[in-house]
C-alpha cells in the first residue's frame, strides 16, 4: 500500500506527465578534486557552497527534483569516517542546502522543484544484516531528514531487499504520509545484488509503502531499460530510471563516464516509451546530461498536457485526411501496390544546387519516381532539405521526399515548418530522429530532440487530421504521405522491430530501409514485421571501392558480408573498376530484393547520379 499525502503539490511527481531529476553528486564532487577517500555526505558542513552550486546547476539544467546530498548520510556508514555522531547534523545541512537552492531558483526564474531525501544501501555484508540495526540506523536518518523539512524521500541503489525493507519501514514509522520513490540496482545477470529478481523487488517495494519504483546505476542505460521493462509488467506505480552514464573508464587515474547528453537524451526517450515517467541521472551524469534530458521530458510533458487542455475544452472535430493514393503520386503508386524507383540527392554544402537539379532531371528523363532529400546528413551543414526539394519540383517536375529530422527544432518549430512544407507542395515526408550534432563538423552545435521519429510521425499523423500538437485546428489536413526509416542491420533487432512497431502506431503508412547488404537481414526484418507489416522500400547503396566499403563497416557499422568486401578489394585495380563492381553488387542486391519489397531508394555516392541509375537499369521504363 502506497503512503501518500492528501491533496499535496508533492502527488504531481507521481502523475501521468514525466518529472525530470537530478544526477550525480559523487562524481561531480569527485570531478571537482575532491578525492573519494572523503565523505562526501560530510561536505554538507565542509563545502557547502560546493554542494549548493551544484545543486544550482542541476536545476538550472531543467530539474523538478533535487535529492540531498545525503546518500550515506546514516550511522553505519559513516562510521567508516568516524562520524556517526553527526547524522542529524550532516542531514539538516543537506536538506537546508538543497532547499536554499530550489527556493532560489523560484524567486528568481519561477522554477518549482522538490527536495528528496535522498537514502542510500548500509552495505552490509548479508551476515550482518541485523534487521534492528538497520532499522535503528535508517530511523535516525529519516527523522532527521523529517525534522530539516524534505518533501519525500529516494531510497536508492538498493542492493538487497533487507536494506530495503529497513529503510521503507523508517519512513513508515516516522513519517507515514510521505511519498517514497524506491529503486533497485542490477547486476549483469539482471538482478538485484542479493538475488532478487527486478519484479519481485517492485511487488515487495510496493508492498512495503513505496510510491514508484525503478531503477538507478547499475552498469549503464541499456540495463536500467531492461529493468524498468520487467518492473512495468507487475506493478501500475510510477516507475523511475535514473541510470548511470555507463561503465566508468580509467583516463590518467580518474575514472570518467563516457556516455554522451545525448546518449542520455536517447536513454529518456526510451524510458518513457517503456512508462517510466520519473526520469533523472545516477554515477557520471553531470547538469550537462540532465540538460540533454531535458528536451525528451519536455516533449512528452507538453504533449500530457496538451492532451489534458485539449480534453478540458470544447472538442475540435479532427478532419479526415484523403486517401494515400490521392495525397501524391508516390503515395498513389504505394497505394496501387505498383514498385516505386527513388534516388537519394544530398543538398549541397553552399547556395549552389546546379549540380544536384541536373541530376534530378537526367533521373526523371530516365523515369525515377521520386528524389530523396536527406536533412543535413551525418550532421553536417548543407542547403535545408525543404529549399532543395522545392527546386527540384518547381525546376525538374519531378516529386521529392523530404527527410525532416528532429535534431534541430522543437515543438513549435517542428509544427510550423510542417505547416510551410504542405503549403509549399511538399507532400512525401520521412520522418528521422536525426544524426546528434557531435558527429558532424560542429561538435558544439546543440540538439533539440523534443521527440523523437516516433513523436514526429504522431505529430504528421495528427496534422494530417487538421489538429496541432495541442488539439487545436489548423484548419485542412497537411496531406503528408508519411514514411519512417528501419535498419535492418542492427545489432539489436528485437529493439528495432520494437521501435518500427511504435511508429507503424503512430501513422506510418510505409518504411524505407538502411541501404542493405545482406539480404537475409532484410529477410529476417520483414519476417518479424509480418504483424504490422506496411509497405517497405529497400535502400539500395552503390559501394565506390573498398575503402567505400570499409567504411561503412568499421565507422558507420554497417553489417557488411565478406563476400562483399573481397569483391570489392579484387577489384581494386582502378577506381573505374572498383565503381564498376559497386554497381553490379548493387544490382544484385536490387534483384533479389525486388520480390520482397514494394521499391527500392538507391543512393548516389559523391553526387555519381549516373551510377544510380546504372543501378535501376533495369527497372527504368527509357533506360
Amino acid at each position: 500500500m502506497s503512503s501518500t499525502s492528501a491533496n499535496s503539490p508533492v502527488d504531481r511527481l507521481f502523475g501521468a506527465a514525466p518529472v525530470l531529476c537530478d544526477g550525480a553528486m559523487g562524481t561531480m564532487f569527485y570531478a571537482r578534486g575532491i578525492f573519494i577517500n572523503r565523505c562526501y555526505d560530510e561536505l554538507n558542513l565542509t563545502e557547502p557552497q560546493l554542494v549548493r552550486d551544484l545543486h544550482e546547476q542541476y536545476l538550472m539544467a531543467g530539474a523538478e527534483l533535487i535529492e540531498t546530498n545525503t546518500f550515506g548520510a546514516n550511522a553505519i556508514r559513516l562510521k567508516r569516517f568516524g562520524l556517526e555522531g553527526q547524522v542529524a547534523e550532516i542531514n539538516a545541512a543537506g536538506v537546508r542546502l538543497a532547499r536554499a537552492a530550489v527556493d532560489g531558483m523560484r524567486e528568481k526564474h519561477a522554477h518549482q522543484a522538490f527536495v528528496a531525501g535522498a537514502m542510500g544501501a548500509l552495505g552490509l555484508p548479508e551476515a550482518e544484516r541485523d534487521p534492528a540495526t538497520m532499522l535503528a540506523a535508517y530511523s535516525e536518518q529519516v527523522r532527521a531528514l523529517v525534522d530539516a523539512g524534505v518533501d519525500l524521500f529516494v531510497v536508492e541503489t538498493i542492493t538487497a531487499m533487507a536494506e530495503a525493507k529497513a529503510a521503507m519501514d523508517a519512513i513508515r514509522n516516522v513519517a507515514p504520509t510521505l511519498r517514497v520513490i524506491a529503486m533497485v540496482t542490477v547486476t549483469e545477470a539482471g538482478n538485484v545484488i542479493d538475488g532478487t529478481s527486478p519484479e519481485d523487488a517492485a511487488r515487495l517495494l510496493e508492498e512495503w509503502g513505496a510510491s514508484a519504483v525503478g531503477c538507478n546505476c547499475s552498469d549503464g542505460p541499456q540495463r536500467v531499460l531492461d529493468t524498468i521493462e520487467r518492473i512495468r509488467r507487475v506493478t501500475k506505480l510510477p516507475i523511475a530510471a535514473m541510470p548511470n552514464a555507463g561503465l566508468p573508464s580509467c583516463v590518467d587515474g580518474r575514472n570518467i563516464y563516457l556516455s554522451s547528453p545525448e546518449y542520455l537524451a536517447s536513454f529518456a526517450r526510451k524510458a518513457m516509451r517503456l512508462g517510466a515517467t520519473i526520469i533523472g541521472g545516477c554515477c557520471g551524469t553531470s547538469p550537462a546530461h540532465i540538460k540533454a534530458m531535458r528536451s525528451s521530458v519536455k516533449a512528452i510533458q507538453a504533449q500530457t498536457q496538451g492532451v489534458a487542455q485539449a480534453g478540458a475544452k470544447v472538442a475540435v472535430a479532427a478532419v479526415e485526411p484523403a486517401p494515400l493514393e490521392q495525397r501524391s503520386a508516390l503515395g498513389g503508386r504505394i497505394a496501387r501496390g505498383e514498385f516505386v524507383t527513388m534516388v537519394e540527392i544530398v543538398p549541397p554544402k553552399g547556395i549552389d544546387s546546379t549540380r544536384e537539379l541536373e541530376g534530378a532531371r537526367m533521373l526523371k528523363a530516365l523515369g525515377v519516381h521520386a528524389i530523396n532529400v536527406p536533412d543535413s546528413p551525418r550532421a553536417s551543414t548543407r542547403m535545408s532539405a525543404g529549399a532543395m526539394c522545392l527546386q527540384i519540383q518547381q525546376q525538374v517536375g519531378i516529386e521529392t521526399v523530404i527527410h525532416y529530422t528532429c535534431r534541430d527544432r522543437n515543438l513549435l518549430g517542428i509544427q510550423s515548418d510542417l505547416l510551410g512544407a504542405s503549403s509549399l507542395g511538399l507532400r512525401n515526408i520521412l520522418c528521422l530522429t536525426g544524426d546528434p550534432p557531435k558527429m558532424g563538423s560542429y561538435p558544439d552545435a546543440t540538439a533539440v530532440f523534443d521527440v523523437d521519429a516516433v513523436g514526429l510521425t504522431r505529430i504528421v499523423r495528427d496534422m494530417n487530421h487538421g489538429l496541432d500538437i495541442g488539439g487545436n485546428s489548423i484548419g485542412a489536413s497537411t496531406g503528408f504521405a508519411v514514411a519512417v526509416a528501419a535498419n535492418p542491420g542492427v545489432p539489436d533487432l528485437d529493439a528495432e522491430v520494437r521501435r518500427f512497431a511504435a511508429k507503424v502506431e503512430a501513422g506510418a503508412e510505409f518504411g524505407i530501409t538502411q541501404p542493405v547488404f545482406d539480404l537475409r537481414l532484410l529477410e529476417d526484418f520483414l519476417k518479424r514485421i509480418e504483424g504490422f507489416r506496411i509497405p517497405i522500400v529497400a535502400g539500395i547503396w552503390p559501394l565506390t571501392s573498398v575503402k567505400n566499403a570499409e567504411f561503412m563497416k568499421n565507422d558507420l557499422k554497417v553489417r557488411m558480408p565478406d563476400e562483399i568486401l573481397r569483391r570489392m578489394a579484387a577489384a581494386a585495380s582502378s577506381p573505374e573498376s572498383s565503381r564498376a563492381e559497386g554497381i553490379r553488387i548493387a544490382q544484385e542486391m536490387l534483384h533479389e530484393a525486388q520480390p520482397m519489397v514494394q521499391g527500392v531508394q538507391v543512393s548516389a555516392p559523391f553526387a555519381r547520379y549516373e551510377a544510380a541509375a546504372a543501378v535501376l537499369q533495369a527497372l527504368l521504363p527509357t533506360a
